[in-house]
C-alpha cells in the first residue's frame, strides 16, 4: 500500500493522515466540525459518503476526526480502513438514549462493555465473545470526565440496529423478542441504547486497536414512562471535551 493510495470509502491516505495514531469517531457528519474546531490547529481533509474527516493537532501530535455514520456496518468499514492507515486509538463521541432513571438527559456515559444485540460484530467473532473497552482509554475517559466535574455513568451499554425497533417493539413482529431482552437489559443494569459501540469494540478487538466511548445522554425513555423529569439534552460539548483531553492525557503517557 503506498502512502498516497486513497481508502475506499473513507476517502483518506496515509499522507492525509500524517502519521496520526489517535482517532476521534462521531456518527454524525455534521458533529465533526464542531469537534475539529475545539483546538487550535486544524484542517479539512474529505467529505465522501458518511465519512466527513478533518485533521487536527493536540499535544503537537496529528489527531484524526471522522464521522462513520449511523450504525455498526459503517462503524466498521470505517474502523477497518482507519486501521489500514495506521490509527491506533480510537474515541467515539456519540449519543444514547438512558435506560437506568438515574442516567438523567444531559449526562455523560462511559461504556465500558457494550451488548452486542447488533448484526456487524456477528460477522466477526462468535456472540460469546465480549464487545470491551481498552483500559487506558477508558480509564483517560473517566480522569477527563472527573476533571472537567461532569456528570458521568461507567458500565455497559446496550447496542441495536433498529432506532424503531426500540422506540416501536410493539408494532414489530418479533416484538415478544425485543421486549423481553429491553427487560433484561435494565435488570441487569444497562445504563443506555445507541448503536454502534459494540461494533466499535469488537472490531477494534479483533485489529488490535484501542478503542473506548463517552455517550451524551439525549433523553431517557424509562424516566419518561415512570412519570419523572425527562427534558432533551443535544448539547454534545461536554462528550467532545471528555474526549479530547482523554486524547491529551493519553498522548502524554505515551510520551
Amino acid at each position: 500500500m503506498t502512502n498516497n493510495e486513497e481508502m475506499y470509502h473513507i476517502g483518506l491516505s496515509k499522507n492525509n493522515l500524517e502519521g496520526a495514531k489517535y482517532a476521534l469517531l462521531t456518527g454524525d457528519p455534521g458533529r465533526v466540525d464542531d469537534i475539529a474546531k475545539r483546538v487550535n490547529k486544524y484542517k479539512k481533509l474529505n467529505v465522501k459518503r458518511e465519512y466527513t474527516s478533518y485533521l487536527i493537532e493536540i499535544e503537537n501530535e496529528k489527531v484524526l476526526v471522522i464521522s462513520t455514520g449511523m450504525g455498526g456496518p459503517s462503524t466498521a468499514i470505517c474502523v477497518e480502513e482507519l486501521a489500514m492507515l495506521g490509527i491506533e486509538y480510537l474515541i467515539r463521541i456519540g449519543t444514547s438514549g438512558g435506560m437506568q432513571l438515574d442516567v438523567e438527559a444531559g449526562d455523560i456515559v462511559i461504556a465500558q462493555a457494550a451488548i452486542r444485540q447488533e448484526g456487524t460484530s456477528k460477522e466477526y467473532v462468535p456472540i460469546e465473545f465480549p464487545a470491551i473497552a481498552d483500559l487506558d482509554v477508558t480509564n483517560a475517559l473517566v480522569a477527563s470526565a472527573k476533571e472537567l466535574k461532569t456528570k458521568v455513568h461507567t458500565g455497559v451499554v446496550q447496542c441495536k440496529d433498529s432506532f424503531y425497533g426500540q422506540h416501536s417493539p410493539e408494532r414489530m413482529p418479533v416484538s415478544y423478542e425485543l421486549l423481553n431482552k429491553w427487560d433484561a437489559w435494565l435488570k441487569a443494569g444497562t445504563l443506555c441504547s445507541e448503536m454502534e459501540t459494540s461494533a466499535l469494540y469488537t472490531v477494534s478487538s479483533v485489529l488490535k486497536l484501542h478503542a473506548g466511548a463517552v455517550l451524551l445522554v439525549v433523553w431517557n425513555q424509562e424516566r419518561e414512562n415512570a412519570g419523572l423529569d425527562n427534558k432533551n439534552v443535544f448539547d454534545t460539548t461536554k462528550a467532545m471535551d471528555v474526549a479530547i483531553l482523554a486524547v491529551r492525557k493519553l498522548i502524554c503517557q505515551k510520551k
